[in-house]
């Protein structure tokens, strides 16, 4: 299953849900320009993966992008354009994820005891300098 993506009028990816039944081997999500890259996992017992480092490579962030995990209950997601009009409204489940690439976004938690993974590029100068809310 492929992303859903959610987009303004002018047709900018601003967030994408990731779904919870990946497709068998290595399922790509973001686009190479991300700040953030997300890829689902699916593999039998026995896969081997060949080890590893990443290289130092220069990166600049001019924004800050996250993915949430939703790992027990359940999330509403609104998304919003440049002008804080919401664009979509998504309820997230259990196994789910959503990545926010630009603009705004809130939540609302659904369920008692709902538990989010979030993860999003740093590094993180604070609350007053990193956003505005609304």
């Amino acid at each position: 299953m492929k992303r859903i993506e959610y987009r303004d009028a002018a047709g900018n990816l601003l967030a994408y849900k990731i779904p919870a039944d990946p497709e068998p081997g290595l399922t790509p999500y973001s686009d190479d320009a991300d700040f953030i890259q997300a890829l689902h996992w699916r593999y039998d017992a026995g896969k081997k993966l060949q080890s590893h480092e990443h290289l130092r490579v220069p990166r600049e962030s001019t924004h800050t992008q996250e993915v949430i995990v939703v790992l027990r209950g359940r999330v509403r997601t609104t998304v919003y354009d440049a002008a804080h009009i919401p664009v979509a409204t998504v309820e997230v489940a259990p196994g789910e994820a959503m990545a926010l690439l630009r603009h705004g976004h809130g939540y609302e938690i659904l369920e008692n005891d709902t538990r989010v993974l979030e993860i999003k590029n740093g590094p993180y100068p604070g609350a007053e300098k990193d956003r505005v809310r609304f």
